[in-house]
């Protein structure tokens, strides 16, 4: 924007990166954008969900506003809420990919939500189980939905930027189908070949739902947490803070009196939480 010889900035968000060219909403007007070459000198990468200013003339961003956080798979900053889209069948329930983007995403200090798919493929026995596995996470602090549950996951929208994350093939596409008609998000069936989803998402883009902001993104089935310590390790493992050891620096693993390994023995940690607990130790 020009008045006389001065350029005015906005400000606004990237909602979507494809290729080069940066999509900024500024006050729900979208100007696609080039970012300037400073940025490439002082290594820094724009990202979606960044905050940041543009010069209307040249379209170009001029200054990337500092994050509150950001999240490397999917690439998305100054991010509120996951929702870990969780599928129990087809693809079937891993625990261990849980818990590496539990682990993630508290790291990032980004708060989990954990959204069940494919309920209906199971048995009865089957939900059972799944329903005791959600009453731990539960217990916990960490909220569980179904993906039925539309009008409670638009409440957890509302007013925030919100990431699906998960699985390929877990339901990320078909759930925002479901939430907004009108964006029609390719959705693939799982690879028979495979046992796992096929990818249908190619960027991350930022969707308006209900009064937010919400992150289709990439699926993946691997983590890398190679960024967190064993010490971090022990606090993103939320519950365990409530058990008193008697070392400060129990490692939770082979000192005496551990209220951890105690709180396992008396069924009151999950036992598949401890376990990857010390799988996700043994790889650092």
């Amino acid at each position: 924007m020009l008045r006389g010889n001065v350029v005015l900035k906005m400000q606004g968000r990237i909602t979507k990166i494809v290729s080069n060219t940066f999509s900024v909403n500024v006050n729900n007007d979208v100007y696609d954008c080039k970012a300037r070459g400073k940025f490439r000198n002082e290594k820094i990468t724009p990202m979606v969900g960044d905050l940041v200013a543009i010069e209307d003339k040249d379209l170009l961003i001029t200054d990337i506003f500092p994050r509150k956080n950001e999240l490397k798979r999917p690439f998305i900053s100054n991010v509120d809420k996951a929702l870990i889209i969780t599928s129990v069948a087809d693809p079937k329930l891993s625990l261990d990919l849980l818990d590496k983007q539990l682990c993630t995403i508290i790291f990032n200090k980004v708060t989990p939500i954990i959204i069940l798919s494919k309920l209906d493929l199971l048995n009865s026995k089957e939900k059972k189980e799944i329903k005791k596995i959600a009453k731990y996470y539960s217990s916990i602090g960490i909220k569980v939905l179904k993906n039925t549950d539309k009008k409670k996951i638009r409440e957890q929208i509302a007013k925030n930027v919100v990431v699906l994350t998960g699985q390929s093939g877990a339901g990320k596409s078909t759930l925002l189908n479901k939430l907004e008609k009108t964006l029609d998000l390719k959705t693939s069936p799982i690879s028979k070949a495979l046992g796992r989803g096929v990818h249908t998402t190619r960027h991350v883009e930022l969707f308006e739902i209900a009064k937010g902001l919400i992150a289709d993104t990439p699926g993946f089935s691997a983590l890398d947490l190679s960024e967190i310590t064993k010490e971090e390790l022990k606090r993103l493992f939320i519950e365990f803070k409530h058990y008193n050891c008697q070392y400060d620096n129990c490692s939770h693993i082979k000192e005496k009196n551990c209220g951890v390994k105690k709180a396992l023995e008396e069924n009151k940690i999950l036992k598949s939480r401890y376990d990857n607990y010390i799988k996700f130790g043994s790889e650092k």
